[in-house]
């Protein structure tokens, strides 16, 4: 009787154990890379401040300091997904996921940009499984299961492009729970069903950029009301600010290299 006792309370810990790991939240994360680029000259685009005899002087041991840099960022936050703004190409993509020491897959598409700049997914493909994915000028859409949720990651900057695609993908696709991730501005009501779950921070003083001497929230995160997250919050650790000015440390600034992170923090928020 003791070794069956034994064996159901072992049995119950082990199912407990389970339990606990697959109600365990998930995290996801909006970070500006503040511009990583390759030392590669483009075709067609102008990136040759971006190049070792470019303006800023970019070298390849800069880049790599880069990417360094953003992978450490990215390993602290220790996040399962990571959406990214600010990557030239795959290449670079490709590098930064391989300097995380997380187990990542990644997405990324070119947005035939301007500027070059595309956005870019990390994620770990045991836990987000991508099943449709599309782009356009200045956003990119990644639907996909998430445990029993459908849902679909809207990577946006600008409100009016997010405003204009997300009343798309409520009638083209509305069996998708909705996070809206970088989207700056108050553009969205509850006509979409979506929560600014960064506002509290904001009213709380915290933000991811710095203006004037104050932290402002510019990229937020959006979640649908059918989808059950935690209050977004702000990834603000010391060794990414400047403790002299309260600034943070840039890559560049005045175009002086200064070899830090980024002008603007990560956001991110837990899916429950």
């Amino acid at each position: 009787m003791r070794w069956l006792l034994s064996i159901l309370n072992s049995s119950f810990l082990i199912l407990s154990c389970f339990c606990a790991a697959a109600q365990k939240p998930l995290g996801v994360a909006y970070y500006d890379v503040d511009r990583i680029y390759d030392t590669i000259p483009a075709l067609f685009y102008d990136d040759s401040d971006y190049t070792p005899e470019g303006r800023l002087g970019w070298t390849s041991e800069r880049y790599t300091r880069k990417i360094r840099n953003t992978a450490a960022v990215i390993d602290s936050m220790g996040l399962e997904i990571v959406a990214l703004w600010g990557v030239e190409n795959e290449q670079v993509v490709r590098d930064l996921s391989a300097a995380c020491r997380g187990d990542y897959s990644y997405l990324h598409r070119t947005l035939n940009s301007l500027d070059g700049m595309d956005f870019a997914l990390l994620y770990y493909g045991d836990l987000f499984y991508p099943t449709y994915d599309e782009s356009g000028r200045g956003y990119l859409y990644v639907e996909g299961e998430l445990g029993r949720d459908t849902v679909g990651l809207v990577l946006c900057s600008d409100p009016r492009t997010a405003r204009w695609l997300i009343g798309d993908l409520r009638e083209e696709r509305p069996h998708a729970k909705l996070l809206v991730l970088g989207c700056t501005g108050s553009f969205f009501t509850t006509d979409f069903g979506l929560r600014d779950r960064t506002l509290r921070a904001e009213k709380a003083g915290r933000g991811n950029v710095r203006s004037a001497r104050k932290w402002q929230m510019r990229d937020r995160i959006w979640a649908d009301t059918a989808l059950k997250t935690s209050e977004g919050e702000v990834f603000a650790r010391r060794y990414l600010v400047d403790q002299k000015t309260g600034n943070p440390l840039t890559t560049y600034s005045r175009g002086v290299y200064r070899g830090g992170y980024g002008y603007s923090l990560p956001v991110f928020v837990y899916i429950r």
